[in-house]
């Protein structure tokens, strides 16, 4: 990853973290700065906590470089009582914070918590394509004819940014439909830092008393706009993701377009959309592109490769699917980072994935090995 204050690579090269081609001059100038905030290390001076689970953007958000994914996971949990889940608002509920700035205020899952999971950081290469990417194409996606036993549900969210009704495609649960809520929501969850979408802080194990003595709640958002700017920190965090470029492809071979064409055979199209389109955008760099992201953006059930959680409309069995742009940089797989290597996360899929994994095991070597190649250059 670049060092704090660092230049990204230049616009063009076949590398990860550079930014948009075509993108004005003032465009690239709000890119580097976000960048800049990005990788920023925050403390409880600059607005830190009380409680967090990391210090800057790029800490969990840095491998390969800037944008990316890392091996950092967090932990949710709630209950489930005969199917119906919980996420124990009272007690900060659905998700633990590691650390605080002084241990009297660290979290711990509540005992009566029945349901736990780990979540890997997603990245987020292409996020201003992914957002640019119309409501109405999404929905219309998700109306065409399916591989056996795949259907996909909208995540029809309201944007806490702007308190409109839209579609969901951030996060594993495509809880957040815009990269400004997405944004606010990591730094008042992740870094404690307060803003104008999330102006409340979290009180430890849901203890307001306890938090009283080390914040006060009334001393309104952390995170404010620049009067020469007008520009909050997570506006500009955000002038960064919007003009990250997706992640760069390796070029195909003989043996990577023979497992395109199996990719396709066994369904796994059917959820890893290979393209969707962006709408007209004020930005020209942004406006009618292409979008290769291999997702439907949509909510399937997985079955047994579930993360147990109820967020926003997906149900406990269900997840967004993730976008394959960029597979070969990350690693481990799946959600809870369960999946060693991409084979074993071909063969956990399950439920409306539960046919295309079936087909997967059946292939011979060669095909199972052509897939892979071609999964390797994404």
């Amino acid at each position: 990853m670049w060092a704090q204050g660092a230049s990204p690579p230049a616009s063009g090269a076949q590398a990860f973290g550079q930014s948009l081609p075509g993108m004005t001059a003032s465009e690239q100038a709000d890119f580097v700065a976000g960048l800049a905030t990005f990788t920023q290390v925050e403390t409880p001076a600059t607005g830190l906590g009380p409680i967090f689970n990391n210090v800057s953007c790029v800490a969990c958000h840095g491998t390969p470089t800037a944008g990316g994914g890392s091996f950092f996971a967090v932990t949710r949990f709630g209950l489930s009582t005969a199917g119906v889940y919980d996420p124990l608002t009272e007690l900060d509920g659905n998700m633990l914070h590691s650390r605080a700035i002084a241990p009297a205020l660290l979290e711990t899952v509540p005992v009566g918590a029945n349901v736990t999971t780990k979540r890997l950081t997603t990245p987020i290469y292409g996020g201003g394509l992914v957002e640019a990417i119309p409501d109405e194409t999404i929905v219309l996606n998700s109306q065409l004819p399916k591989f056996y036993g795949v259907t996909g549900k909208v995540a029809w969210v309201i944007d806490a940014a702007t308190g409109n009704a839209r579609v969901g495609r951030f996060g594993w649960k495509a809880e957040h439909a815009t990269l400004l809520s997405f944004s606010a929501d990591a730094f008042n969850n992740e870094m404690g830092i307060t803003n104008r979408v999330f102006p409340s802080p979290h009180a430890p194990d849901g203890n307001v008393a306890l938090l009283a003595q080390y914040v006060s709640l009334m001393a309104g958002p952390k995170d404010v706009a620049d009067p020469t700017t007008g520009k909050a920190d997570i506006d500009r965090v955000v002038d960064f993701q919007r003009y990250l470029a997706p992640p760069p492809t390796a070029p195909a071979t003989a043996q990577s377009l023979m497992g395109r064409r199996v990719f396709m055979a066994i369904g796994c199209a059917s959820c890893h959309t290979p393209s969707m389109n962006t709408g007209p955008n004020a930005s020209a760099a942004l406006s009618d592109q292409t979008v290769n992201l291999f997702s439907d953006l949509l909510l399937h059930d997985m079955g047994s490769l579930d993360d147990g959680i109820a967020q926003a409309s997906a149900s406990p069995t269900q997840m967004r699917t993730a976008p394959l742009w960029g597979l070969s940089a990350r690693s481990p797989y799946l959600h809870d980072g369960r999946a060693a290597t991409v084979d074993a996360a071909i063969r956990a899929h399950d439920g409306e994935a539960a046919a295309s994994s079936a087909a997967y095991a059946e292939l011979t070597t060669g095909d199972e090995q052509n897939l892979l190649a071609f999964l390797n250059t994404l």
